[in-house]
C-alpha cells in the first residue's frame, strides 16, 4: 500500500516484489524516526559512558528500547493493514514479543504487529454479515480484544522466542564477519540494494536491530554505519561535479548539501542509475569506509537517521570522534577516486577539448586549408558564391549596372 514513506511501487517483477516489502518495512519504521532520535540523544547524553552521565535519566533507555519503540512499531504496522483498529491490536500483540524475548524485539513487532491486524480485518469481515443492528459496537470491541489477547499470547509463547532465535542466528553471522575482519565485503550487497531505493528498509529493517541488540550490550555499534555513511555518494557527486557531463554539474552542488548535510541519500541514486558503472565507486567508498570503522574502533550509539553528518556526530559515543569522522573522509575519496576513473577525468564527458568541427572552423579562420572539401583547394572557400557560381565580389559591380 502506498504512503507518503512508502510511494507506490509498479510492477509485478522480483524488483518491485522487493521493493514493495522493503517500502511497508520502511513504512512502519519511519513515521517514528522522532522517537528513535529521542532514545538515541537520551543514550549518547546520560549512560555511564555518555556526555552528560545520569543514573536517573539513564533509566529511560531500557524502557523506551525494550517496550516503547516496538509498540510503536506494531502499533504502525497495524495500522497500515487495518487502521486504527488493526493498530490498537497491533500494539497489544506486540506486548507478547516483548514479553517473550530478552532482546528488544523491532523484527518481532514488524511481524506480529501487521499480522495481528491482518486477522483482525479477516474477522470484522466475517462478523459484519452476520451481526444483528443496535450489536455492532459491542460485537467489534470484543472481537477485537479476543484478536489482541490471543495474538499476545502468540507472541509470548511462539514468535517471540522464534524471532529471538533468528536475531541470534542473524546476529552471530554479523559477529562472524566482524571477528574474521571481514564486515567491509557487505557493502557489495548493500550498495546496490540502496541505488534500488532499498536503503531504508535495509538500515531500519535489518541493520538497526542488529545495531540496537550490539549498542545495549557494547554501548555502540559499527553496524549502525555500514549503510547510512554520507561519505561514498558524497564522493560520488564530487567527482561528477568535477569531471561528470557538463548538463549535470549545476545541479550537484545543491545534491551534495541535501546529501551530506540533510541526510537524504536518495538524492544521489540517480546519478548512480544514469551511469550504472559507478556503482563500483560507492561500492568501493562503502567498503573502505566500514574498514576503516573497523581499525579504529569506531560506533554509533543509534542509528543516524536521516545519514546526514550533523547525525553522525548526534550519536558518536564521547572519545569516538576520530574513527567516525576517519571513516567517512576515506570513504569519500576512495568513492571520488574511483567515480573520477570511471567517468575518465572529464575526457569522456566533453572536456577533452573542442569538437572536431570547431577545430575545422578555427583552421578555416586561419588560412588553413580543409582538404576534405575539394572545392576549396583554390583558395576561394572563405567567399560567398551565389547559385550560379560566381562569388560575392564578381555580383556586385553587376548589381551596380542594373
Amino acid at each position: 500500500m502506498a504512503t507518503p514513506y512508502t510511494p507506490t511501487v509498479h510492477g509485478t517483477g522480483v524488483r518491485a516484489t522487493i521493493q514493495r516489502f522493503g517500502g511497508h518495512l520502511a513504512g512502519m519504521i519511519m513515521p517514528n524516526i522522532g522517537a528513535f532520535i529521542a532514545w538515541g540523544l537520551i543514550t549518547a547524553l546520560f549512560i555511564p559512558t555518555g556526555w552528560i552521565p545520569n543514573k536517573t535519566l539513564a533509566e529511560l533507555v531500557g524502557p523506551i528500547i525494550g517496550t516503547l519503540l516496538p509498540v510503536l512499531i506494531g502499533y504502525t504496522g497495524g495500522r497500515m493493514v487495518h487502521a486504527q483498529r488493526g493498530a490498537v491490536v497491533g500494539a497489544v500483540a506486540t506486548m507478547g514479543v516483548v514479553v517473550g524475548a530478552d532482546v528488544p524485539m523491532f523484527l518481532g513487532a514488524m511481524v506480529i504487529g501487521p499480522l495481528a491486524a491482518l486477522v483482525l480485518k479477516y474477522a470484522d469481515r466475517f462478523t459484519a454479515e452476520r451481526t444483528r443492528a443496535g450489536f455492532e459496537m459491542l460485537v467489534d470491541n470484543f472481537t477485537a480484544g479476543i484478536v489482541g489477547a490471543v495474538m499476545a499470547i502468540a507472541g509470548v509463547l511462539a514468535i517471540g522466542p522464534i524471532v529471538e532465535k533468528v536475531t541470534e542466528v542473524a546476529g552471530d553471522g554479523v559477529s562472524w564477519l566482524v571477528s574474521h575482519s571481514l564486515l567491509p565485503i557487505a557493502s557489495v550487497i548493500i550498495e546496490p540494494a540502496k541505488v534500488l531505493f532499498l536503503n531504508n528498509a535495509i538500515n531500519h529493517g535489518v541493520l538497526g536491530p542488529l545495531g540496537v541488540a550490539e549498542s545495549v550490550k557494547h554501548g555502540k555499534s559499527i553496524l549502525f554505519m555500514l549503510e547510512s555513511n554520507p561519505g561514498p555518494g558524497l564522493g560520488l557527486l564530487i567527482a561528477y561535479l568535477l569531471f561528470g557531463p557538463r548538463s549535470l554539474r549545476p545541479s550537484t552542488p545543491a545534491a551534495m548539501i541535501i546529501h551530506f548535510f540533510g541526510g537524504i541519500h536518495e538524492i544521489y541514486f540517480p546519478y548512480v542509475l544514469m551511469k550504472p558503472r559507478l556503482i563500483l565507486a560507492v561500492i568501493a567508498g562503502g567498503a573502505s569506509g566500514v574498514l576503516t570503522f573497523l581499525v579504529t574502533g569506531a560506533g554509533l550509539v543509534a542509528t543516524p537517521s536521516p545519514g546526514s553528518i550533523f547525525a553522525y556526530m548526534a550519536v558518536t559515543p564521547k572519545g569516538g570522534w576520530f574513527g567516525v569522522i576517519a571513516g567517512i573522509v576515506v570513504a569519500t575519496a576512495v568513492s571520488f577516486a574511483v567515480a573520477a576513473a570511471l567517468l575518465g577525468f572529464g575526457r569522456a564527458n566533453g572536456d577533452q577539448g573542442p569538437a572536431p568541427d570547431a577545430i575545422r572552423t578555427d583552421a578555416g579562420d586561419t588560412g588553413h586549408v580543409d582538404d576534405s572539401h575539394p572545392d576549396d583547394i583554390d583558395g576561394t572557400s572563405t567567399e560567398k558564391r551565389d547559385p550560379t557560381g560566381e562569388t560575392a565580389a564578381e555580383s556586385v559591380p553587376a548589381t551596380k549596372e542594373a
